[in-house]
Formats: structure tokens, sequence, C-alpha cells
């Protein structure tokens, strides 16, 4: 018996039998395939996103390769060919496709980001102009929190194709400042009690070590650049406080931290300060000559 044979009208009763072993069979082959894709698939993803977005997809696989075997193995056996199918579901395919773009570019732009993972939840980020915290990643957009407290849904396509900055994906972040310190103090000085309460700080890590050093010379001050690594969980908190720890230890050691200054000369008093001086400088030629005679 041929495959022709097999598409012969369903209720013909020499193939009859046949056709329902035959469609039991492969209907039990589908879920064995559909069984092991599933189990491959979950392996080599459920590191790369979370149980609930992994199962979503899961589901998809397993019935997507039921409803291909169905189509292309068991319709023919019921004498529907699937080109008339295929017919039918590319008018259909273009028509939801032109009203639905938006959504479908969304969804598989969540499939890309539930398996590349460069965001998860709770993680401190930056995406386009929004900075925030991720609440919730989901098929069709992700929901930041940004630092004024609100909730802010951006569709996966921008998510996807915008610049992700990830504050915390990191376990350490550095952050630096610029002490300047005037010309007259001990910039050496200044330096050791820099070090000395980075050293203090339990969150100011060893390693990538601490540094603290003259960078360079400027109008009003010495500048001494400070940089410090610190746990990506902890750094804002060590940032904010240790400037300020800086400067009132510096002024308690005598170091002034520098500000700018500007001497400035008005017209008139220009003018007079001139005047001044050559009414000073011909006093003291005149008091020189008396004194010659």
């Amino acid at each position: 018996m041929n495959y022709t044979d097999l598409t012969s009208p369903f209720f013909d009763s020499s193939t009859i039998i046949f056709k329902i072993i035959v469609i039991i069979w492969i209907i039990l082959f589908t879920i064995f395939i559909g069984k092991i894709a599933t189990i491959r698939f979950r392996r080599s993803l459920k590191d790369k996103m979370s149980k609930d977005h992994l199962e979503i997809i899961l589901k998809i696989i397993h019935y997507g390769i039921i409803g291909a075997m169905i189509a292309f193995l068991i319709l023919p056996l019921l004498g529907i060919q699937p080109s008339s199918l295929l017919v039918v579901g590319s008018i259909a395919g273009i028509v939801i496709g032109f009203a639905s773009q938006s959504i479908v570019s969304n969804l598989i732009s969540g499939l890309f980001l539930m398996i590349e993972r460069p965001i998860k939840v709770e993680d401190n980020v930056n995406i386009g102009d929004i900075s925030g915290t991720v609440e919730d990643i989901s098929i069709i957009s992700t929901i930041i929190r940004n630092y004024d407290g609100l909730y802010i849904r951006i569709p996966n396509e921008k998510v996807f194709t915008n610049t992700i900055t990830n504050y915390v994906s990191n376990v350490a972040r550095r952050f630096e400042y610029v002490v300047g310190i005037e010309y007259k103090c001990d910039a050496d000085k200044a330096i050791k009690i820099i070090k000395d309460i980075i050293e203090a700080n339990p969150f100011a890590l060893k390693n990538p070590a601490p540094q603290a050093f003259v960078d360079n010379l400027g109008d009003n001050a010495v500048n001494i650049i400070v940089r410090i690594w610190a746990p990506s969980t902890e750094w804002y908190g060590v940032k904010m406080e240790t400037l300020w720890i800086i400067k009132k230890t510096l002024g308690e050691n005598g170091i002034e931290i520098a500000f700018p200054q500007r001497t400035i000369w008005f017209a008139n008093e220009l003018k007079n300060k001139n005047e001044n001086e050559n009414e000073n400088e011909n006093e003291n030629e005149n008091e020189n000559e008396k004194a010659g005679d």
C-alpha cells in the first residue's frame, strides 16, 4: 500500500483500521518527540530565565511540535492536503501580521530577552533615557520603577533594541572623587588621611585596591583623584558618606579644600592705583635727590 492509498477518503473500509493505527502511532510519536524537545530546552534554558517564563516557552514548543505533526502527517490521512491550509494560513497570517505587527515584535523581543537575560528583576538599570529598578519582565513589556517611585512600562522591542546599562550585573563597582586642596597644604599628608579613611570603611574593597594620587595642578588647587571599589549593592551608600568624611577629616587636620579665587580690578580703582604708585615713585625720587645733596 502506497501513500496515495493512505490519502484516499477516510471512511474507505479497506483502509480505515490501518489509518487509525497509523494516526495513533503518529500521535504517540509526536508526544514522545515533544517531551524530548521540552526536556532538552528545559536543561539549556533553566539558568537563563525565570520558571514561569520558561514554562510558557516550553508549552509553546510542545504544542507547536504537535500542531506541525498534525498538519503534515495526520491531515493527509484524512484526505485534507496541507497545501490548502497553507494558502488559507498565509492569507490569514498576512492580515494578522499587519494588524499585530508591534505585538509580534514585542513578543519576539521578549523571548530573546528571557533567553539572553541582559537584565533581571530587581536590577538597577538604564534603558535609553530611563533609569530605575526592574520590577517585572513579561513576554510583551518590561516594568521599570524609576528613582522617583514612578512605574514605567517599556515595550520589549524598545528594551531589546536600546542600549542597556546594568549597574549591578558586576559584583563590584567603582566611583571616584576629585578633591582639590590649597597649594600651601601638604598633599602627601592629605593622601595618607584619605587612604586611612578608605581603609576604615568595611565596604571599600581591598581588591581591586583603592587609589589616591595627585592628578594635576589646577589654577586654584592641587587636585587629588580618589578611586574606590565597593560592592554593587552598597556602592551608592559608600559614595555618599565617604566624601563628607574626607572633607571633615582633612579640615580637622589643617588641610583646607580649595575654592576658585579671582582678583578683579575696576577701571577707576586701577587708575587710582596707578596714580598712587606714580606719586610714591616721585616721592621716593625726591627723597633720594635730597639725600644726595
